[in-house]
């Protein structure tokens, strides 16, 4: 859909616009909506498609499968909705996970090393008229050397600003992605790195405190993959077993990808010695977009508590106790002296 167009440019407004394209440009990538992503630049607004042949029409994205030194060919169309030509550079970025969980795309002057540098455009820019299309073909090559696996990359569109230094703006991108299969062995695999369990305990020396599980999952697989998890807390020999609330699924980890994870879990007696465990379903995604689970992969470890308040009321009874028997053994001898006295009168 193409954005509303202001009849009036301000600062605020060039600022709210810029994000527009931004949100869009991340939408267009990650295959979201029903429509042909769009991005505005100014008074001209374009979208990217990609292009209807032996792959198929109205895709949302491209998939491929393909053997090293494999070679295939494709074409990405851009639009321009606009009312003026449309000068943009098209170059091929490889994918990464972002802080925020979501797929992204490495920028122009980044190197690329996978998808990136086996995808190329037939051009390295494109004029499109207003109201037109043009078709951009692109050529997919993977060396014979490519390693097996899934990997995740984009064909990007950017505006080329006159007089900057590497002739686009990439706050400005509008990019479709490519998830690559290169043909082999894949073999899918997370685990559970850096696992830890932090008690910060209550007042209550009988009641129960609140811990932290923190961890990171690690991609250390060939696949493209998707963790459920769960985290749970016990004492000695597996008692008082406490599970953490429901786990938000990872975001789609790219392989050798991490994603850092803290679960509060509550309701937990310091056992002195307790037990932190957590348990990963790998999600598997295969062309048809059917998610499979995989066989759950399990960490456990451990950490002291000391119930700092039990222990307090204990000592406070002990001394109590103590106190007691002292006074009643002072006692008992002031009678025995006072029994061993002679009788004057």
């Amino acid at each position: 859909m193409r954005p509303p167009r202001p009849r009036t440019t301000t600062a605020a407004g060039a600022l709210a616009q810029a994000t527009v394209v931004v949100l869009l440009a991340a939408l267009g990538f990650l295959g979201a909506g029903a429509g042909p992503a769009a991005a505005a630049d100014g008074d001209d607004s374009w979208a990217v498609t990609t292009a209807s042949n032996d792959f198929g029409s109205d895709r949302q994205n491209y998939g491929y499968t393909l053997d090293p030194g494999g070679q295939l060919k494709d074409g990405l169309v851009v639009v321009n909705h606009g009312t003026t030509p449309l000068h943009l550079a098209v170059y091929a970025a490889d994918g990464f996970t972002a802080k925020g969980g979501q797929l992204d795309l490495v920028t122009k002057d980044a190197k690329s090393t996978r998808v990136g540098a086996w995808v190329h455009t037939d051009r390295p820019d494109v004029t499109v008229q207003p109201g037109k299309s043009v078709e951009v073909p692109f050529t997919v090559t993977l060396p014979d050397d490519a390693a097996p696996g899934e990997y995740m990359g984009g064909i990007v569109t950017s505006p080329i600003q006159a007089g900057e230094a590497d002739g686009t703006d990439a706050n400005q991108r509008l990019g479709i992605r490519i998830r690559l299969r290169v043909g082999g062995e894949l073999r899918p695999s997370l685990s559970v790195e850096d696992l830890h369990v932090r008690y910060s305990g209550t007042p209550n020396p009988f009641g129960k405190g609140d811990a932290t599980v923190t961890y990171t999952i690690h991609n250390t697989g060939n696949a493209i993959l998707t963790a459920r998890q769960e985290a749970s807390i016990s004492g000695p020999f597996g008692s008082l077993d406490v599970r953490a609330g429901q786990i938000k699924d990872s975001s789609s980890l790219l392989p050798g990808d991490t994603w850092k994870v803290s679960v509060p879990v509550h309701g937990v007696i310091p056992a002195l010695r307790l037990t932190g465990k957590v348990t990963l379903i790998p999600l598997i995604t295969d062309a048809s977009n059917s998610v499979a689970p995989l066989a759950a992969v399990e960490t456990t470890t451990h950490a002291w508590t000391i119930p700092w308040a039990l222990l307090l009321l204990l000592v406070i009874l002990c001394g109590l106790v103590v106190a007691g028997l002292t006074f009643r053994r002072r006692r008992r001898q002031a009678e025995l002296r006072e029994d061993a006295m002679p009788d004057l009168a």
